[in-house]
């Protein structure tokens, strides 16, 4: 099994999602041969929170790690655990985020330790044991074409050339050190193409965003606002870095007679509306910041299908354990083999920006968050017992999102509904009901 987890990167940038371009034909050619999921989304839009739903199969609240800088706490039974029991060799490349501990809002008994810099202890890793060449904040030990991460032992690891060309050196080398008598487990994690934090701005190999300049606008974004003008043809030229590199990685498996034999996995932890709804890139309820890419191709998804049933990130655990011949491990998430166990909706949790909620249906969206002055009430709490509703899309009607619903009077029999439903699913998943009031 093969995970290749992108940042901060839109379905839409892909060619069996729409894009125009040729920016991922290795992708497309992969789901011409698997199964695309176009309904899949994120249950946390920010990266910490997102990779800890992937790793676990829960919610960012029963993990507790809601919001970033609150680490995966030792003992949490992890996908790369469940799979080491399969008999599996666990192995993770790149970008971690799941190691420190610092700021406000951890819990009780809980002092910050700070790995962003420094080797991630084997404590630390999530499970992962066979192979880990990682850093948990990639984005302070390296930049877009230099920089280091750490192996299995604490030591530096140069990264010479583009941060996802080195990567994939890395995770072809060590897939290629495994023992060929057992199974693998082997999770590549790219910082790309998330924007570089210390520049707002996106950065792509060298030369390349000329192939995309003549890119269409996607349609969520406003031409007067956003920075996605000069980013989006850097964005794309990231995501065909990966591309490229997922093909790499595709084509030294097919030279070592494993290929066929392999479950492969293509997704995101969340998307990016460039700036455009609020003052960053994601933590908002629209589809630009929680829908993501979901492509699997291997044993169990073949055929070139096209799913349209509503999918998340939390499935992964489930989808790859059933793949590995384990039982049900009863999470948030499901097995992604039965379509006929698509939920009717999806809880989005929203941290950071906000204490925010959002229902996704396969046709509506209605999002609220706590009535709070703070602006970093979203830092501080997990939680609230009260939110007011914010958003309300017809995205059928809308699926770009343009008009907001909320205060329109037709529309509010039909907000009260999704409010109802939304407090059902808080309940479920968070063990109380809030109130959900309209203005």
């Amino acid at each position: 099994m093969l995970v290749v987890l992108s940042d901060q990167q839109r379905p839409d940038s892909c060619g069996v999602f729409g894009q125009r371009l040729p920016v991922t034909p290795r992708l497309d050619e992969l789901a011409s041969d698997g199964v695309a999921f176009h309904e899949a989304f994120t249950v946390q839009p920010v990266c910490g929170p997102a990779r800890a739903a992937i790793q676990t199969g829960t919610y960012p609240t029963s993990t507790g790690c809601w919001r970033n800088g609150i680490a995966l706490p030792a003992g949490t039974a992890t996908l790369a655990d469940r799979m080491y029991e399969l008999g599996y060799q666990t192995g993770y490349i790149g970008k971690w985020h799941l190691a420190s501990d610092r700021g406000s809002g951890l819990p009780m008994g809980r002092r910050p330790h700070r790995f962003e810099r420094r080797p991630v202890p084997p404590i630390r890793r999530g499970g992962y044991r066979d192979v880990w060449v990682a850093a948990d904040a990639i984005e302070l030990t390296s930049g877009p074409t230099s920089g280091h991460v750490f192996d299995e032992h604490g030591d530096r690891v140069e990264l010479h050339g583009f941060r996802v060309d080195a990567l994939t050196d890395i995770a072809i080398d060590r897939m290629d050190r495994l023992d060929k008598d057992r199974p693998f487990f082997m999770f590549v994690s790219f910082l790309e193409p998330h924007h570089q934090n210390d520049r707002l701005r996106t950065i792509g190999p060298k030369g390349w965003a000329r192939r995309f300049k003549a890119f269409d606008r996607p349609g969520d974004l406003p031409t007067w606002r956003g920075d996605w003008r000069w980013n989006y043809a850097e964005y794309l030229a990231c995501c065909a870095s990966i591309d490229a590199n997922l093909g790499r990685m595709l084509d030294a498996l097919e030279r070592s007679g494993r290929l066929d034999d392999t479950l492969v996995v293509f997704t995101s932890d969340h998307g990016s509306h460039f700036r455009t709804r609020n003052l960053e890139y994601k933590r908002s309820p629209h589809d630009a910041s929680i829908r993501i890419p979901l492509v699997l191709s291997g044993p169990g998804f073949r055929g070139g299908g096209h799913r349209h049933d509503l999918a998340t990130n939390l499935d992964l655990v489930s989808t790859l354990v059933r793949a590995a011949g384990g039982a049900d491990p009863g999470l948030d998430g499901r097995a992604l083999q039965d379509p006929s166990s698509a939920p009717s909706d999806v809880l989005v949790q929203i941290s950071e920006s906000q204490i925010g909620r959002a229902l996704r249906t396969d046709r509506h969206t209605f999002a609220a968050k706590a009535p709070t002055r703070s602006p970093v009430a979203g830092h501080r709490r997990p939680m609230s017992d009260r939110y007011v509703g914010t958003h309300l899309y017809d995205n059928r009607a809308d699926p770009h999102q343009l008009r907001n619903l909320i205060k329109d009077p037709a529309s509010a029999s039909l907000a009260r509904e999704l409010g109802f439903r939304l407090a059902d699913r808080i309940e479920q998943v968070e063990g109380a009901r809030p109130t959900i009031e309209h203005r």
